[in-house]
């Protein structure tokens, strides 16, 4: 019988690690109101969420526990592209026209896309921290670390899917392009404190 107990520790675990506004959680919400591959950028989230979960749960907290500088190298590589990226959205909101109305518009392609995805996931150290180090300690304390691991990668798969389709609401919102540049502002903000941050963090 399966401990709902662990279950439900681990989705609400897997909750409070994703919910906060974070670099990855901006460009998914990016892609949904621009209609873009939402369904393979969702999808990618939540399976890296799911390998890093499992590993976590597995023990490699314990691996970098004991190699602390791998950490450190995805922090630097991290904030680097943060920095880029955040430059990038600073000029699009300044230069760019958005037109969100334009039926057919793709603005990026699926490989871009899941490129920068790539970045904003595994370039971001603070999810080995919270999925690898704090996953794998919490998981500790639950009878069936299996059970508790399904619930914290069910709360990444309905996050995201709910993130990036949920996005289509505020679709009227950025039908005028002035919207969207501020969007685009707000973002390369985030992304350029977030790569202080990282830059700072220790």
């Amino acid at each position: 019988m399966i401990n709902t107990t662990d279950y439900i520790s681990g989705m609400l675990l897997g909750l409070s690690l994703i919910i906060a506004i974070g670099s990855q959680n901006a460009f998914v919400l990016k892609q949904g109101l621009k209609r873009e591959h939402i369904f393979f950028i969702c999808l990618f989230c939540a399976l890296s969420d799911a390998i890093l979960i499992s590993a976590g749960v597995a023990g490699f907290g314990a691996v970098t526990a004991r190699y602390p500088h791998l950490v450190d190298m995805a922090r630097i590589a991290g904030a680097l592209f943060l920095l880029v990226y955040g430059l990038q959205s600073l000029y699009a909101s300044w230069r760019t026209s958005h037109a969100l109305t334009v039926e057919g518009q793709v603005v990026t392609s699926l490989k871009k896309s899941l490129l920068l995805c790539f970045g904003f996931t595994w370039l971001n150290p603070h999810v080995y921290l919270d999925t690898l180090v704090l996953m794998g300690m919490v998981s500790t304390g639950a009878s069936s670390k299996v059970v508790f691991a399904s619930g914290a990668v069910t709360a990444s798969f309905v996050f995201f899917f709910a993130l990036g389709y949920g996005a289509r609401l505020l679709r009227p919102l950025f039908a005028a392009p002035k919207a969207w540049n501020i969007l685009d502002a707000l973002v390369g903000i985030l992304m350029l404190y977030l790569s202080w941050h990282l830059y700072h963090s220790s």
